[in-house]
């Protein structure tokens, strides 16, 4: 499989014209992605956008031909700002996806160059770890990305389903325990300084 996702972020003047935005955004994948999820992003997203795009082809050449379809819709002047990844899916699961979730949240991160490879592998298994403490987490994926744009050259992309939104983890203890250390400016361990994007909708395909 091969995934991409994007991050839109519209003007102020958005009103009206971000359903005509997401709608012509379905029509651009539609006939050719495998998953089309196109929804506006929910209260608390952290540089998440206002519309949250995920499709999922077969092949990466699948997208190489729909492509320059998304990418003129988001030519649009109402579109001020795309961050986005392009990856084949999966580093890894903790175990096999459970049914699927109402929420879907994606996290892009940019892992510090330079970091030791054997330290990336332990970061990996910490987020891959989550899974099997927090049950409303419903199906999950860690990717590495192959292509990103928008505010930093992302590695990583994770996401995951949930039950609902009082899902996401960020004060569950498995994240403050083990997590939060990769990601806090104080903590010795921290490999990701940039900015990251935090984004969530419905789980509502096309």
């Amino acid at each position: 499989m091969f995934d991409v996702v994007r991050l839109v972020h519209l003007s102020a003047a958005g009103g009206s014209g971000a359903e005509q935005l997401m709608t012509e955004l379905r029509a651009a994948a539609a006939g050719v992605a495998r998953r089309v999820l196109v929804q506006p992003t929910l209260p608390g997203v952290r540089n998440g956008g206002d519309v949250l795009v995920h499709l999922r082809f077969d092949e990466a050449v699948d997208w190489s031909g729909c492509a320059p379809r998304v990418d003129a819709v988001l030519a649009d002047p109402l579109v001020t700002h795309v961050d986005g990844a392009e990856y084949d899916g999966g580093v890894g699961r903790f175990a096999e996806p459970r049914s699927p979730g109402s929420v879907y949240l994606v996290l892009l991160l940019r892992v510090a160059p330079g970091t030791a490879p054997a330290t990336v592998d332990r970061f990996e298994a910490d987020l891959l770890r989550m899974p099997g403490y927090i049950p409303t987490m419903r199906s999950w994926q860690l990717s590495r990305v192959i292509r990103g744009i928008g505010s930093v050259p992302w590695t990583h992309v994770w996401e995951q389903e949930f039950t609902d939104l009082d899902g996401p983890y960020l004060m569950h203890p498995v994240h403050w325990a083990h997590v939060d250390r990769w990601f806090d400016p104080e903590c010795p361990d921290v490999i990701v300084h940039d900015r990251i994007c935090h984004s969530f909708c419905a789980n509502e395909l096309a």
